[in-house]
């Protein structure tokens, strides 16, 4: 007998883990000078424009931020020490991702959370769909009515009742 519940639940699972295996490895470093000062810029938040990035803003003020950040990475600073140092400058609101400490920590992980919630509530409803009888299948409506003396007396008599009306509509 094919399950396939198990085909899908490891198709959910391998697809889960890529994308959990791309988001951990983050994006690829920058290569060149030009490339750094382009990712750095692109971190940052132009203080004249409504979120813009540094790299993105025609200001003129985020033009001069960018040929600082050009200027430090030939001066031989690492990337996270001009971040730093912008950070210092207009704080942590100039950064385009918050941080991953504090409450900016829970938009980190409120993603994380969230489609694990949504997980194990379409699991959830999965598991009580598949439990649920066809209506199709008359089978299940003959078992249950075997076992209508766990029934309530009135919601035997409607079950008796609906049993003889598909009796006669199958005898006509």
């Amino acid at each position: 007998m094919r399950r396939p519940g198990i085909w899908l639940s490891l198709a959910l699972l391998a697809t889960a883990g890529a994308l959990a295996a791309v988001a951990l490895r983050g994006p690829t470093p920058a290569r060149t000078p030009g490339d750094q000062a382009h990712a750095i810029a692109a971190g940052l938040r132009c203080p004249v424009c409504n979120d813009l990035s540094v790299a993105d803003s025609p200001a003129p003020l985020a033009r001069q931020m960018r040929e600082t950040i050009a200027s430090d990475l030939r001066a031989g600073k690492r990337p996270d020490q001009i971040r730093a140092e912008f950070v210092a400058a207009y704080g942590e609101s100039i950064l385009l991702t918050p941080p991953r400490r504090g409450i900016g920590l829970v938009a980190w992980l409120a993603p994380a959370f969230l489609l694990a919630a949504g997980l194990m509530v379409t699991l959830a409803a999965v598991r009580r769909w598949r439990a649920q009888p066809s209506t199709g299948d008359p089978a299940p409506a003959v078992a249950n009515a075997a076992d209508s003396k766990r029934l309530p007396a009135a919601h035997r008599r409607l079950l008796e009742r609906a049993l003889a009306q598909l009796d006669e509509e199958d005898r006509s």
